[in-house]
């Protein structure tokens, strides 16, 4: 099951510094001018959970194998890209295809790195591209919610759910409100809402990316973001791109000094990547055994199957149940066989719900 990332902003703002750090590769072309990153580039990263190394240790496990989430580096945005300025349609069709959306803001002051209005104000840098979101759905919704209502007027159902729910999403983006705000009223109304593929329906996560003095506690205008992701119920974090690419080549404990040095007990892509996770409304569970443990990653919601599913089709098509341990269980009991004795391993059936943490031994039969 993949889930991806988009990270959006203007040019120069850092994010193919950000990108080349988070994957720590070179994928991306970090340079001095808009539009060096024309294709998107994807990166896979490692989600950081100290539970899994946890479990790895009491199972004596030979390989860890963290869950993943990947990263899309897009190209920067300008001012008219809903018009098709600059990149803007082929920038619009790749934040599409992203199941979020990670917005980098510039708040830091360099005059040796251009910003493309010549000024330092990420309040109206992430203005700008949401803006240009809004005009792009605002667009695409007066054609679909007028041609919706002429069928709903002659008792087309389907119609009716798209009229009431996109309908409500075209007067939010009217006032200059993102289409997330939305609220459908049922199931068939938060279907036809997912289907719309809205661009500002996607979550967001503001990354301030601050000059290196400020990495632990930031600055005037990280603190400006921050107000306006509490104004919105949004999440934003604190990232130096600067020390994130440093960091890149060194083993571990030459990070944790370096961190240390700088008043900092973990990465800000470590942060980032969590706050992805979370923000994407996901969870972990873990299998874990002699050869591997390993995490794996779904919807919070999802049932035992679904879980199974996660691993291989085949998993979810035969299942029959799951042999289930809590994390808190494996780890206070010290393994699977101290918690079979102690009744602590359960046998859950298809409508079970999974929760982060759980230890899954799937049975099925295809």
């Amino acid at each position: 099951m993949g889930f991806k990332c988009g990270i959006v902003g203007l040019p120069n703002v850092g994010k193919s510094t950000l990108f080349n750090a988070l994957t720590e590769t070179q994928a991306a072309q970090a340079a001095n001018y808009p539009f060096c990153t024309i294709e998107p580039n994807v990166g896979q990263v490692g989600v950081p959970d100290p539970r899994l190394d946890k479990l790895a240790e009491i199972a004596g496990s030979q390989k860890i194998i963290p869950t993943q989430l990947s990263f899309v580096d897009i190209a920067g945005l300008v001012r008219g890209a809903s018009k098709g300025e600059g990149l803007g349609n082929q920038f619009l069709g790749n934040i599409r295809e992203v199941d979020a959306i990670v917005h980098v803001l510039r708040c830091f002051e360099n005059d040796d790195i251009q910003h493309v209005d010549n000024r330092v104000d990420p309040i109206s840098d992430a203005e700008t591209v949401e803006t240009e979101l809004m005009l792009s759905d605002l667009e695409s919704l007066e054609k679909r919610v007028s041609a919706a209502q002429k069928k709903a007027n002659s008792g087309d159902k389907e119609a009716k759910i798209l009229v009431s729910v996109l309908g409500q999403a075209l007067e939010l983006l009217r006032e200059g409100k993102p289409a997330r705000l939305t609220e459908p009223k049922d199931e068939d109304e938060a279907r036809v809402f997912a289907q719309a593929q809205l661009l500002t329906a996607k979550p967001v996560l503001y990354v301030c990316n601050v000059e290196e003095e400020s990495a632990a506690t930031g600055n005037a205008f990280s603190a400006k973001v921050f107000e306006k992701a509490k104004a919105e119920g949004a999440t934003a974090v604190i990232v130096s791109a600067a020390i994130e690419a440093d960091l890149v080549g060194m083993d571990a404990e030459e990070r944790t000094e370096f961190l240390s040095e700088l008043g900092l007990a973990e990465t800000g892509l470590a942060r980032i990547i969590r706050a992805g996770y979370e923000l994407l409304g996901l969870l972990t569970f873990f299998t874990v055994g002699p050869k591997e443990a390993r995490a794996w990653t779904v919807a919070k919601g999802s049932k035992a199957p679904q879980a199974a599913g996660a691993i291989h089709s085949d998993f979810e098509r035969g299942f029959i149940r799951a042999e289930t341990i809590a994390y808190d269980d494996y780890v206070g009991l010290g393994g699977e066989a101290p918690c079979r004795d102690a009744g602590k391993l359960r046998q859950e059936g298809k409508e079970y719900v999974t929760k982060d943490g759980d230890v899954f031994h799937f049975k099925f039969n295809v």
